[in-house]
Order: C-alpha cells, then structure tokens, then sequence
C-alpha cells in the first residue's frame, strides 16, 4: 500500500508536530486543517505541508477534506471540559465519540480507506472519567468500521517530550514554587515519548498487518506520579517542597485549578488516574516495540539550561 499524502487532523498540537516531522522525513505531503493558520507557522515551513483553515466538525467540510488523500490520522482530543456530566459532558462527546464517527463517514463518502486513529491507554466506556469513558466509545466507533475501512488505533500512555504538558509542567512549578502540593501521587504511568509514539502511527500507514488491530503504547518503564516528580525535581535542581495531599484535599486543589483559563488539573483528571495507565497482563504492542527511555531523553529539554543537561543533550544528539 502505497502511502504518499495523509490528512493528519489535530496535527497542530503536541503529537501531531512530531508527526509531521517525521512524515516530511519520509516525502509524505501532509494536511493538517486548522482554525487559525497563524498560530501554526512553524509547521508551515516543513517541505509538503499544507495547512487549509477549516472547521474539521462541518461533516461536508471534513469529507471535502479526506477527499484525495492515501490515508487519514485522528490525534484530536482534549483533557478538560467546562461541563461536568456522566458519562461525559458535550465537549468530550464532540471531540473523542462524534468526531470519529464524522470522520468514519467521510472516510466512506471520499472513497479512503486507511485510518489511524489515536485512543488512549485503559480507554474504556465504562471508565471512572469522562475522559476515558468518551475515548473509549470513540476508539469502539472506528474499530466498528474495520472491514470497510482499514483501521489501525493505538492507546498510549501518557506523553512526553519536548513540547509536553507533564514533565514540562512539573519542572516550572518545581523550580518557581515553594512548595508543590502534589495529589494522587500513588497513580502509576508507563510514560511513552512523543517519538516513538510518532514513529508508530507513520510505521502503520502501509503495514497490512495492522489494519483491524488496536495496539498500547508505553514506555519501557513503570513510575509512580511522586517518582516522576521526585525525577523532574532532580533535573531542574528546583528546592520545591513537595507535599502529599489526601484524596479529598486532592480533589480540592484539581477542582480550583479547574476554574482557571487554561487549567493544568482537572477532577476528571484525578478519576482517570483511578486506573493505572500501566500496561497488564492484557497489553498488546506493535510487533517490534523498542521504546526509549524517560532517561534518555528528559535531560535533553527539562534540565538542558544546566551543565549536566547540556552534557546529555549533546549525547542524546549524538546517539550515545
């Protein structure tokens, strides 16, 4: 199966950039629709990269969109909604369930049938979150559609690298507060990097052998919340105290970040990570899975002003 130009939706944000990249590197002309094509430049100067604006959720726009490409990528999603309502409020019905389905049917409509489509780990509908609730319905939406479309969705844990919303953040708390109130730090990630996740999906487009199947994605390594940080604290030299808060205490500080513009926690988020997002007895890898490190890359861009930091990028660039 010859793949030579993909409409990557949500590809402006922090997984769809390393996507691109590595599209690019391998001649691929990608799109990637956006609402606001000033806010995106930087992708815009990637060889074989367009970037319409356009409003992916309009059915006839999104088909129109599909339309002329070998193959379709989904990484739309979000982690927060201003609504609270079980299983899940509007705003995570129309990214993770409604979307897939629109994108289904454009599919179909345009007459392209490679799809890959981003999940998440432990994604489940009948999950403690509405997060993990309305992934799991949406990644049930396109695995419906295996057969007449050939689907592939993966499930990863959480994300890092440079450019992440997780160890980026911890390191600017830990280094500008005194103190880091940290909740839940008994939840256990098998942190995957942003890479290898990309890596993945790009490896995917033309192997038969993933069509129909639906793979997790994690890292080589298990943390707890508190290790990782214990870990980001070590790398930035941040004197932040951290301080253990109970589950209603927890919930207390999510919900008051909660109100803010672009909130960094969320009560949904502390009841997703009711579940471990660790991979069990159950876990299913893509044949080959070799993922890097938390090591081996975090040095490179949360402790890179220090001299140890520095030390290792040069040594991450290098391949040692």
């Amino acid at each position: 199966m010859s793949i030579k130009k993909v409409l990557l939706l949500g590809g402006s944000g922090f997984v769809g950039t390393y996507i691109v990249n590595r599209l690019a590197q391998r001649g691929i002309e990608v799109t990637v629709p956006t609402r606001r094509r000033e806010r995106t430049k930087a992708l815009i100067m990637q060889p074989g990269v367009d970037m319409p604006e356009a409003n992916i959720h309009c059915p006839e726009t999104l088909t129109q969109l599909v339309r002329g490409h070998d193959a379709v990528i989904n990484l739309v999603g979000i982690l927060h909604s201003r609504d609270v309502k079980f299983p899940y409020s509007d705003d995570f019905a129309q990214a993770h369930v409604e979307l897939p389905k629109k994108i289904v049917a454009a599919c179909k409509a345009a007459g392209v049938r490679r799809l890959v489509h981003m999940s998440a780990l432990k994604a489940d509908p009948k999950g403690p979150s509405e997060y993990l609730a309305s992934k799991g319905d949406g990644e049930a939406v396109v695995m419906a559609a295996a057969g007449e479309l050939d689907v592939t969705v993966f499930r990863p844990s959480v994300i890092f690298g440079l450019g992440d919303s997780f160890l980026s953040m911890f390191a600017k708390v830990l280094k500008s507060a005194p103190i880091f109130p940290l909740g839940f730090g008994h939840a256990r990630f098998q942190p995957v990097w942003a890479a290898d996740v990309a890596d993945a999906f790009v490896d995917s487009l033309s192997d038969v052998a993933t069509f129909g199947q639906a793979y997790d994605l994690v890292g080589p390594q298990v943390y707890t919340l508190r290790q990782l940080v214990d870990y980001t604290a070590s790398l930035t030299g941040g004197k932040a105290r951290v301080i253990a808060l109970s589950e209603g205490w927890a919930y207390l500080q999510a919900g008051l970040m909660w109100l803010a513009p672009n909130p960094l926690m969320s009560p949904d988020n502390l009841r997703s990570m009711q579940v471990d997002s660790v991979c069990d007895g159950n876990c299913r890898l893509p044949a080959g899975w070799q993922p890097t490190a938390v090591e081996a890359v975090a040095p490179t861009y949360i402790a890179h002003r220090t001299p140890k930091g520095k030390l290792d990028s040069f040594r991450f660039r290098a391949g040692r």
